[in-house]
């Protein structure tokens, strides 16, 4: 049978991604905090009209820039207000990541299989996947990084490639803002220690420079004109440069916490890392050995020093190691016979007992199906990998990769894949309690320790946290209360008059004179 080719791979990758990151994608409530508050900025937009000045519950909404929330208002024209046309387009754009680390490592490794292994280890990571199915900035600004490696790497050989590298560093800005800077200056640095000089002298560099920022720069220029100073105090000072040196609303952590991340949700990837590193580190004058090394040590050591620690800033990282990990399975593969792995048989074999205890958990203490299955061909999987490296059978890669795409299927469509959800109350009976008593834009108090974006999306009100004193003050201005039991049992509500209860709590509206 003949080998595939590039097309062919393509199209296979780009399938396999679109389908692992659309399965299901509406089958879930939205999480707090991102997805709650891009969804309810975009319903504004698509009822309102305002593309160019955003806003949340009519205030301006500086955070971030646009390009997200203009995309999910589109979907919401074409298929109405849902979860599933809220992360369409976050998915859409992740899943395209795939086949576009396929052709960057075609270009850097100058072979395919290398290339197709990176792409499918990025297609298996747990991280990547779950995170990209949510609707927020990192899995689409990845995907724009990508394509500009992509255009950066062909400009080599044809100019006019170059255009594309100014209007992925737009998109870029457009939707992450000054993440430009970092993903920018990686390419930057790769280009000189590849010394790919000819580059800056090109037109079509500049050109594309020019045309491909011009949004982004239009758009900020008229924010600063439409809000002045506010604006760039907001949306530079307090979204960026402040969680260099600062731990934004608690979020900090020590300077191991990415390394930490990685390590809990790499496997079983992780543990082809140091193997594909090290290769990395010989192959250092190569394109594809400098690229790795230059993203990993470069990324990981900018969000390792910042004093805001967020578990989504690492996602950029995951592209670059995977081409480290494709190099080294690609490595086994081409070198079977000298390839040792009796502790990878043991750690396989513990994977895969864990997938069998995986399986009883589920069947007493959380009995959905789909994970019940998921667990079987987990232990299945990571049993026949364990015995094909103890047999030194190269096999063991496309049994492990075919094992890991089945059991993020199965995942993916099940209720727990975003388990965040579990944290604290379900959103959306209460928010359908709130839409079916009180008028849309209303702002209610509630008794909750915090505010969450995610009701106030699914309630179409603006629901605010407030402690007991405040609540009992909100009865005499005669608000709208959401009080847990305990709270409604401290609160004098002779002025108000009860309008229903959902999920522990009850909803309490004024008396009308």
């Amino acid at each position: 049978m003949r080998p595939f080719t590039d097309k062919e791979w393509l199209i296979s990758l780009l399938v396999a991604s679109l389908v692992l990151w659309l399965i299901f994608l509406g089958n879930l409530p939205l999480r707090d905090w991102d997805e709650g508050t891009y969804a309810i900025v975009a319903r504004e937009i698509y009822r309102n009209g305002n593309w160019l000045y955003n806003t949340l519950h009519g205030e301006p909404f500086l955070l971030k820039p646009p390009l997200m929330q203009w995309l999910i208002a589109l979907c919401y024209h074409i298929g109405g207000v849902q979860e599933f046309t809220t992360r369409f387009p976050g998915a859409v754009l992740t899943a395209l990541g795939v086949p576009l680390l396929y052709l960057v490592g075609r270009l850097v490794f100058l072979q395919s299989l290398p290339a197709l292994f990176a792409a499918l280890v990025y297609l298996t990571m747990l991280p990547v996947v779950r995170h990209g199915r949510l609707a927020m900035l990192d899995g689409m600004t990845i995907s724009f990084f990508l394509l500009l490696l992509f255009c950066l790497l062909k400009a080599r050989h044809n100019q006019k490639y170059a255009l594309g590298i100014g209007f992925c560093l737009g998109l870029i800005t457009l939707t992450k803002g000054l993440l430009v800077l970092v993903l920018g200056g990686i390419a930057g640095l790769f280009i000189i220690v590849n010394r790919q000089f000819s580059l800056f002298k090109t037109p079509y560099l500049w050109l594309g420079m020019l045309l491909g920022n011009a949004p982004a720069i239009a758009w900020y220029y008229l924010q600063w004109q439409h809000y002045g100073d506010f604006f760039l105090k907001v949306h530079f000072q307090a979204q960026a440069l402040d969680r260099l040196g600062q731990a934004v609303e608690g979020n900090t952590g020590p300077v191991w916490y990415y390394l930490i991340e990685i390590i809990k949700y790499g496997f079983p990837w992780l543990l082809f890392l140091p193997g594909g590193l090290y290769l990395s580190w010989q192959k250092r004058q190569t394109a594809w050995g400098s690229l790795i090394l230059i993203g990993t040590i470069v990324y990981l050591g900018i969000i390792s020093v910042m004093r805001t620690k967020l578990p989504w800033y690492v996602m950029p990282i995951y592209p670059f190691l995977a081409l480290a990990i494709g190099a080294k399975l690609s490595n086994i593969w081409q070198q079977q016979a000298k390839f040792k792995g009796k502790f990878l048989t043991v750690f396989f074999a513990f994977l895969s007992v864990v997938g069998l205890g995986g399986c009883v958990y589920f069947i007493i203490a959380e009995p959905q199906p789909t994970l019940i299955v998921m667990s079987i061909v987990l232990a299945i999987s990571m049993g026949v990998t364990a015995w094909l490296i103890q047999q030194r059978n190269r096999y063991f890669i496309p049994v492990l990769l075919s094992g890991m795409y089945l059991v993020l299927a199965l995942f993916v469509s099940s209720k727990s894949w975003v388990w965040e959800l579990n944290e604290a109350f379900p959103v959306k009976p209460v928010g359908a309690l709130i839409r079916a008593n009180v008028p849309a834009g209303t702002q209610i108090y509630t008794s909750f320790a915090y505010s969450r974006p995610s009701l106030d999306f699914y309630s179409d009100c603006q629901v605010t946290a407030a402690n007991v004193q405040v609540l009992q003050q909100m009865v005499e201005k005669k608000s709208y209360l959401l009080l847990d039991d305990l709270t409604l049992q401290k609160i004098n509500l002779s002025k108000s008059r009860i309008l229903g209860k959902s999920e522990n709590f009850t909803l309490v509206s004024p008396l009308i004179n």
